[in-house]
């Protein structure tokens, strides 16, 4: 439970500051031979803030509550 508290604080956190996750994809768009060409795509996962902010919550109740239990 402790991990799981931690990792919805840190998505909550990041939810909340950034908006979401970016991150970048590299795809091949033609492969002939010794030549190949790619292309970076930018991809996002938007969080709301309000999601966000559950998120937090919900970890932090998570921890306090495998602390009362340990």
């Amino acid at each position: 439970m402790k991990i799981l508290g931690v990792l919805l604080i840190v998505l909550g956190v990041v939810g909340l500051l950034y908006g979401g996750v970016t991150w970048t994809r590299r795809d091949k768009v033609v492969d002939l031979g010794p030549i190949e060409v790619t292309q970076d795509k930018h991809e996002r996962m938007p969080i709301s803030p309000i999601a966000g902010g559950v998120c937090v919550v919900v970890g932090a109740t998570l921890l306090i509550a495998s602390k009362r239990a340990a």
